[in-house]
C-alpha cells in the first residue's frame, strides 16, 4: 500500500513536469561507485520517461586524480583546489570526455534511452577565461590554478536542439576561452550556469551528503527547506560551510537567473532523486528565493 500512496502522490507532479527542463549534476561518490552510477542512471531515465527534458552533468575529480597517479601526472592541490597543469588537463580530457562519458552512454543505452555526451567546449557551449592568480585560504602567496576557468557566457543553441529530438545531453565539465583554449570548470558551476542559461524548472545537485544539514555528521539535523535570507544567514554563522558554500552559493545564483528550484540530496542512498521529485515531503534540502 505504500507503493501505491507514493506513486498517487507521484501523478500530480508528473503532469506539472511534463515538457519542463531539469539540470541534473551527478558527482563525487555517485559515479565512483558503478553500482550507484547505475541506480542513478535507472532514476534519470524514469524522468525521461515521464516526458521530462533532462540534461545530466557530471564531474570527475576523483578519477582524474587516481588516473593522473598511475600515468605519473602531479596532482597538486591548494587549500583544497585543483591546480590544472598541462598534463592534469590532458588526464581531465581523457577522464571526463572518454570514459565517464561512456560509461554513462552505456548505462543509458542499456535503458533504451537516447543520449549524447559531449564537452563543454563542443559547439562554444561554455565560453570561459582563464581564472587569474588569487589569494586562497590555506596558501601564503597568490596561486595560478593553471587550466581553470570562470564561465563568461553559455551557447544553449546545441543542448536544445538535443533536447528538442528526445535526447539527454550528458555535458562534462570543460570550457574554452576567445584563443580556443581548454579550461577545466567546476561541475557545480557548470550545472549551475547551464540551468540558469535553459531557465531549467529545476537543478538537482546530487552530493555524499543528504543535503543541507546543521550538524553536517546528524542525518536529524537536515534543513528541508532553505530561502536565500535564511542561506545567507547560515553561511554567515558558519551552520554551512566547507564544501558546502559553494554547492549553496551557486544555487542562489540558479535561482537569481531564472531556475524554478535548486535541490541538494544525496547521491548515496537509494531513489533520492524520485524521491525529491515526485512526493509530497521530499527527502533532501530544497532552495528557493523566498
Amino acid at each position: 500500500m505504500q507503493d501505491i500512496t507514493v506513486l498517487r502522490q507521484a501523478l500530480p507532479y508528473i503532469k506539472r513536469f511534463r515538457g519542463r527542463t531539469f539540470v541534473v549534476k551527478f558527482g563525487g561518490e555517485a559515479i565512483e561507485d558503478p553500482h550507484l552510477l547505475e541506480e542513478l542512471i535507472d532514476d534519470l531515465s524514469l524522468l525521461y520517461l515521464v516526458g521530462i527534458r533532462v540534461v545530466l552533468v557530471h564531474g570527475g575529480g576523483k578519477q582524474a586524480t587516481d588516473l593522473a597517479e598511475k600515468l605519473g601526472v602531479e596532482n597538486e592541490f591548494v587549500g583544497g583546489r585543483r591546480v590544472t597543469n598541462e598534463g592534469t588537463l590532458e588526464v581531465m580530457k581523457m577522464v571526463l570526455n572518454g570514459k565517464l562519458g561512456t560509461d554513462i552512454l552505456s548505462l543509458l543505452r542499456k535503458k533504451d534511452i537516447k543520449a549524447i555526451s559531449l564537452s563543454g567546449v563542443a559547439a562554444g557551449v561554455i565560453n570561459a577565461s582563464r581564472r587569474p592568480p588569487k589569494q586562497v585560504s590555506g596558501s601564503d602567496r597568490e596561486v595560478d590554478f593553471g587550466h581553470v576557468g570562470d564561465i563568461e557566457s553559455v551557447n544553449t543553441t546545441p543542448i536544445e536542439m538535443l533536447l528538442d529530438q528526445g535526447y539527454i545531453p550528458v555535458v562534462s565539465p570543460m570550457g574554452s576561452d576567445e584563443e580556443g583554449n581548454v579550461l577545466n570548470i567546476n561541475a557545480d558551476v557548470a550545472a549551475s550556469r547551464l540551468a540558469s542559461a535553459l531557465k531549467a524548472e529545476k537543478l538537482l545537485l546530487l552530493t555524499g551528503a543528504p543535503g543541507v544539514m546543521e550538524d553536517m555528521k546528524d542525518r536529524t539535523t537536515l534543513i528541508s527547506h532553505l530561502s536565500e535570507e535564511q542561506a545567507r544567514g547560515a553561511i554567515a554563522s558558519g551552520i554551512i560551510g566547507g564544501g558546502m558554500i559553494p554547492k549553496v552559493e551557486e544555487s542562489l545564483h540558479a535561482l537569481r537567473n531564472g531556475v524554478g528550484s535548486v535541490h541538494v540530496l544525496s547521491a548515496v542512498e537509494p531513489h533520492q532523486l524520485l524521491l525529491e521529485v515526485f512526493t509530497e515531503s521530499g527527502c533532501g534540502t530544497m532552495i528557493e528565493l523566498k
